[in-house]
């Protein structure tokens, strides 16, 4: 660790310390001061300052009915919450909200004001009452009379499709609730603790949610019985006074002899019985994600509209190969329909999971990357054998949301469709089952957030770009017709602050040849006869990337912010990245340690070639999570270019994380005679010994998703080779550290770190960033 040195002393040793790497003196020739107002000005361009300046553009979008839909609002005097008939373009309240707050500030015992209501999340049901999240908990508000909020108590449950139900885990066994009464009904009496029914463990999240799928009568429930009795487990230890409180649960590792499984089962609700289905025990993987749960639902398992049969997908511990089964809802019987196996791993869709039973016509959808791009294709449910491509050629389809088997018709999101447009903007399209050229129904030049009604009459289409504000508008899906505008986004108070756009930019990557796409974050008071140190923000992927959106977004983290100190910051969306073709996202299959750091590289060598503003032996780095593993990798392999970096979080050592995500990207783990493995090289202690620069280690000791031992694995071969670094440890954080004062501290300690290290200033003592309304 660094002893404590200060004032011009340090200011000594900080040069000292460039010269000997390397660093030309004349870059700190004339080291700018950086001043609590400099400190200030940044402070201002950060998510919770800068998002309140956009006006009136829909957030919390979401269909009521097949005629209506509702969005909260937003301007200088407040949020509205607003109620919008698609038929006449009528817009109301969605409800009263003076009642709204004044029910729910009595109930949460704290003043609620009616023009910033704290919803998280909110629904109108059918006997018009409001149900939200507000305050980390959740509420019924029946607004007649003088309204009134109730505390939603109990076990998070899914309700049913006829709303009459909620089913939810209690005791490891499977519960309903009766909306109406409360009253409860106990549906399974064998489970047992690490051997219950809908339980939502996949290790990196652990939460009360009961995981399963209603059939569309709401008499049935598809779910499982979740095996971990011999899954290993995780243990964190909280910081207090006395007796440590422990916190235990299971989360199985990397090459795992035993790890979590799942029997799939139906239940028949009124009887009260459970049908295990006739098969063996299925890995807790999805065609999709790192669990059988994606986003809260179970998205790999679909119900035939008579509930007589359930399709489902299984998918191999490698995810190398998937499964498309039918099963009989009332034998439990198993058919294999047909199977999809590739050399390194099979998804299913970009954004979602895409395929989708067809029983009316014995046909079933399906996704898939065969021909390096993702399009559809449509099987024979009965045969499993393949009919034809839906669609064909370059471009992937990212999230089906809608086939009508009547007209047979998809509509479906896509990306890189378009010749001569960013490849990342989402656009929207139908097509026939039966083939043909896909339909675009979102013509215009820009990325586009769709929102279809129930029906698939029409959709919401919210289009912008990282520089222009968001418009959104109605649109007729049967050919994307405009009907009307819904609102036109203002940015003229972002504008007024300060704000400017981040710069789109394009770099080859490793290979010369394949374009890259990223974002340039520059001073407000950009000086082009100034020299910049320049800042990597890194998230590498495999599941996502660098640049956080290509829609509209007031910041991007706290990347112009940072900027505003005195840096270019750059985000680079390297080779092995999802949404362009299969063989970019495979781009570093099987070598996690890869972490797209040669186009990280690359890209920033050709950007400052080409800019003589950017100071390339003033590099710095810095990322959370996948990001953190990156940044002490880039420390590593390329000591000689990057010379301050902070990883936050990072998942070091993969056999140090859950089972799914790392044995999908780089692979089962395999062990040669001499001992050595094809994880050796992920991991990043194994290359601590080549630091060279300044490296901040940051991790939250109550982290329930990447470990804190994959930074201490970091910490210890760095003490063991002798190497100077600096750690700090936040004992009560989780993976993020939020919004609130641990968040920000740590922004300001990233802060301070680039100022005193990259940009060779001494940073205001003690700043306290202020965080933003909780």
């Amino acid at each position: 660790m660094h002893s404590m040195i200060v004032g011009g002393r340090k200011r000594a040793l900080v040069l000292a310390g460039w010269l000997a790497m390397g660093v030309p003196a004349a870059a700190f020739a004339q080291a700018p001061a950086v001043t609590a107002d400099d400190y200030a000005r940044a402070e201002r361009f950060l998510p919770h300052n800068t998002a309140p300046l956009v006006d009136h553009v829909p957030a919390q979008l979401a269909w009521l009915d097949d005629g209506q839909f509702a969005y909260r609002d937003h301007d200088a005097d407040g949020d509205r919450f607003l109620r919008v008939d698609a038929t006449n373009g009528g817009v109301v309240p969605a409800f009263d909200h003076v009642r709204l707050a004044r029910a729910l500030g009595k109930a949460a015992g704290k003043p609620v004001k009616a023009e910033k209501l704290p919803l998280k999340r909110w629904s109108i049901e059918d006997d018009g009452r409001v149900a939200l999240s507000a305050f980390d908990k959740d509420y019924r508000c029946d607004l007649s009379g003088k309204g009134e909020c109730v505390e939603k108590i109990g076990e998070p449950g899914v309700r049913s499709p006829d709303g009459r139900r909620e089913a939810f885990v209690r005791d490891w066994n499977l519960w309903v609730r009766d909306l109406a009464s409360g009253a409860e009904t106990q549906l399974t009496t064998d489970g047992s603790t690490d051997y219950g029914y809908a339980t939502d463990n996949a290790g990196w999240k652990h939460t009360d949610n009961a995981i399963l799928v209603w059939s569309p009568d709401s008499m049935k429930i598809a779910t499982f019985r979740q095996d971990q009795r011999r899954t290993s487990e995780m243990v964190l230890v909280h910081t207090n006074v006395g007796a440590p409180k422990v916190e235990r649960w299971k989360y199985p590792f990397v090459g795992d002899e035993h790890v979590t499984m799942i029997e799939r089962v139906i239940v028949d609700v009124p009887a009260r019985k459970v049908v295990t289905l006739q098969m063996p025990p299925d890995q807790h993987r999805s065609t999709l994600c790192d669990d059988v749960s994606c986003d809260g639902g179970w998205e790999d398992v679909q119900w035939a509209p008579d509930g007589r049969t359930l399709a489902f997908a299984s998918t191999s511990r490698n995810h190398r190969d998937t499964w498309l089964r039918i099963a009989d809802a009332d034998t439990g019987a198993v058919r294999t329909v047909f199977d999809e196996k590739v050399e390194t791993y099979f998804e299913s869709g970009n954004g979602a999971v895409n395929w989708r039973y067809l029983p009316r016509s014995g046909e079933v959808l399906w996704f898939s990357e065969r021909d390096n791009w993702g399009n559809l294709y449509l099987y024979d449910a009965g045969s499993g054998k393949l009919k034809h491509a839906v669609t064909t050629g370059e471009g992937n389809v990212t999230e089906v949301l809608r086939v009508d088997p009547q007209s047979r018709t998809v509509w479906f999101r896509g990306v890189g469709m378009e010749a001569g447009r960013n490849p990342y903007y989402q656009h929207f399209y139908k097509v026939s089952l039966d083939g043909g050229e896909p339909v675009l129904l979102t013509p215009e030049d820009a990325d586009h957030k769709v929102e279809l009604s129930p029906d698939g009459t029409y959709f919401v289409d919210t289009y912008s770009t990282t520089d222009t504000a968001p418009v959104t508008v109605l649109r007729g899906a049967a050919d994307g017709a405009l009907v009307r505008e819904v609102a036109r986004g203002d940015i003229s108070r972002l504008q007024a602050a300060g704000w400017i756009a981040p710069e789109p930019f394009t770099v080859k990557a490793r290979d010369g040849k394949t374009d890259l796409y990223g974002l340039m974050f520059k001073p407000t008071n950009f000086d082009p006869s100034k020299r910049y140190p320049i800042i990597n923000y890194v998230y590498p992927g495999p599941q996502t990337g660098s640049v956080r959106s290509r829609s509209f977004l007031a910041s991007h983290g706290d990347n112009q912010a940072l900027a505003e100190l005195g840096f270019i910051v750059v985000a680079i969306d390297g080779m092995g990245t999802p949404w362009r073709s299969k063989a970019f996202h495979d781009a570093y299959f099987g070598n996690i340690g890869d972490n797209t750091l040669p186009d990280q590289v690359t890209g920033m060598q050709q950007l400052a070639q080409r800019f003589p503003w950017i100071d390339l032996d003033r590099a710095g780095i810095w990322g959370h999570s996948g990001g953190g593993n990156a940044t002490a990798g880039a420390m590593f392999r390329y000591p000689d270019l990057f010379k301050v970096g902070i990883a936050e979080s990072g998942n070091h050592d993969n056999r140090s994380y859950e089972d799914d995500w790392a044995e999908k990207w780089q692979g089962l783990p395999v062990i040669a005679k001499d001992g050595s493995s094809n994880y050796d090289d992920q991991a990043n202690q194994n290359h601590a010994g080549k630091l060279k620069g300044h490296l901040l280690l940051i991790h939250g000791l109550m982290d329930d998703n990447v470990p804190p031992t994959n930074t201490l694995l970091v910490v210890q071969a760095l003490i063991e080779a002798n190497r100077d670094f600096d750690l700090l440890l936040l004992p009560e954080a989780r993976h993020g550290y939020g919004s609130g004062g641990v968040g920000m501290y740590v922004t300001r300690r990233r802060w301070d770190y680039f100022v005193r290290h990259l940009l060779g200033a001494e940073p205001p003592a003690g700043y306290e960033i202020k965080p933003g309304s909780q």
